[in-house]
């Protein structure tokens, strides 16, 4: 009789691989624990002197010259390093029994992880024009991880993935429903698996079940969104369509009236030029002109008497205050306003400043344990507060090895089909 899937033993080694269009991240993962065994990235392939920097157990971070020209030598040097006598930690490569993958998009298909087979990269490949910069690069490592490690399986989580159960009143655009009909155009939201962690991670931490919770969950970093998660779902999220949107980012502009679009291309100004600007020259980096859009520099700049870095910083704050009072309202309420990311966990300066605004949704800063609290889990508002304050460190990786776990321990499902915009009447 053929062993049930409810009977298939959870994979122990797991590697989580995230490729980008010069980089490739790994993590190897022994998940009866969740102990990381190895992590790294080989940056600048195909370029100009690429490296390895490659970190074992807990140990000193090697870095190393790579001469490396495709993802797929990126990927054997790195299995090299894996299995290597002195700095390896395993045996061999069989000992790798599951790969997760970051894949940023999966367009009105994938409303969860799932397991790669050849229809799966077909509809990865069908979603690059929705993210041309991310998917291609994601979908050649799931390539090279299938060349190099055979028939171990694969699986992609989507960064999309969690916000797929909004509202149609959320994530529609006031355009003719026709071009959502022909083109997919619609908001759809990225850092989804950071905003998941986070937000099982924060109802572990306040001893609650996740059903039980309203969160408004704030990833800030060179990237920043923000979600409303009311009871494990997404009820908004600040990207749209593409990144770009909602909040002020390091070089990204977020919101803005889209006739400024149409005005530059009037001016003589090309797409491509304008997504540069938009993307690439905007944000805290073109408001405050000090050729840094790194959070740290801007705060920095503002304190020494900069006028454009101090402009820059209230508007960062003043829209994350928007968006967490309309997230508030509409949650009807919230338990809990959740800061993660590389300016959430770390940057105090901005927690207080976001946080003594929000007294009038009742909550108040603990000023001393936002203060030592540097990139680790902790309640920083004070007992009273009826809308708590919560800073959650985001562990991406260990997210999709979690999901990979998961989608190859339970029962395989078929690929989840879209019948249309379940629009309600």
């Amino acid at each position: 009789m053929p062993e049930s899937s409810l009977d298939r033993r959870a994979p122990l080694n797991v590697l989580v691989v995230n490729a980008g269009s010069s980089s490739l991240k790994f993590t190897m993962y022994c998940m009866d624990c969740e102990r990381v065994m190895a992590r790294g990235i080989v940056e600048r392939i195909g370029g100009s002197e690429p490296f390895l920097k490659y970190e074992h157990n807990g140990g000193k971070v090697l870095k190393e010259q790579a001469p490396v020209t495709d993802h797929d030598e990126a990927l054997r040097l790195v299995c090299a390093k894996l299995v290597d006598p002195e700095v390896g930690v395993l045996k061999n490569l069989g000992q790798v029994e599951a790969i997760g993958h970051r894949v940023v998009h999966g367009g009105e298909t994938f409303h969860d992880s799932v397991i790669v087979t050849g229809e799966v990269k077909n509809i990865i490949r069908e979603c690059f024009s929705l993210a041309p910069l991310h998917n291609p690069p994601n979908l050649g490592g799931i390539s090279a991880c299938e060349r190099v490690f055979g028939g171990t399986p694969n699986v992609a989580v989507f960064d999309t993935a969690f916000h797929h159960g909004m509202p149609p009143s959320s994530y529609l655009y006031a355009i003719p429903y026709t071009y959502y009909e022909k083109y997919g155009i619609r908001k759809y939201g990225f850092h989804g698996t950071s905003h998941k962690f986070v937000s099982y991670a924060t109802a572990d931490l306040l001893g609650r079940p996740l059903g039980e919770l309203k969160l408004i969950t704030c990833h800030l970093g060179n990237g920043a969104s923000i979600t409303a998660v009311d009871r494990g779902n997404v009820l908004d999220t600040s990207m749209g369509m593409t990144p770009l949107n909602g909040l002020v980012m390091g070089t990204r502009c977020g919101d803005i009236d889209p006739a400024v679009v149409l005005y530059l291309v009037r001016r003589g100004m090309s797409a491509d030029d304008i997504d540069k600007l938009l993307n690439k020259s905007s944000g805290l980096l073109g408001v405050s002109g000090i050729g840094s859009g790194d959070m740290r520099d801007t705060i920095n700049a503002s304190e020494g008497g900069n006028v454009q870095a101090q402009r820059a910083l209230r508007m960062f704050i003043q829209r994350l205050v928007s968006y967490i009072g309309s997230y508030f309202t509409i949650l009807e309420g919230a338990d809990a306003v959740v800061f993660t990311g590389g300016i959430g966990e770390n940057s105090s300066f901005i927690r207080e400043r976001v946080i003594n605004k929000l007294t009038c949704l009742g909550c108040n800063l603990d000023a001393d344990t936002n203060t030592a609290t540097i990139g680790k889990a902790a309640v920083i508002s004070t007992p009273a507060s009826a809308l708590k304050a919560v800073v959650m460190p985001t562990n991406e990786e260990l997210m999709i090895a979690r999901e990979t776990v998961r989608l190859l321990t339970v029962p395989s499902r078929a690929i989840p089909k879209h019948d249309g915009a379940p629009v309600s009447k």
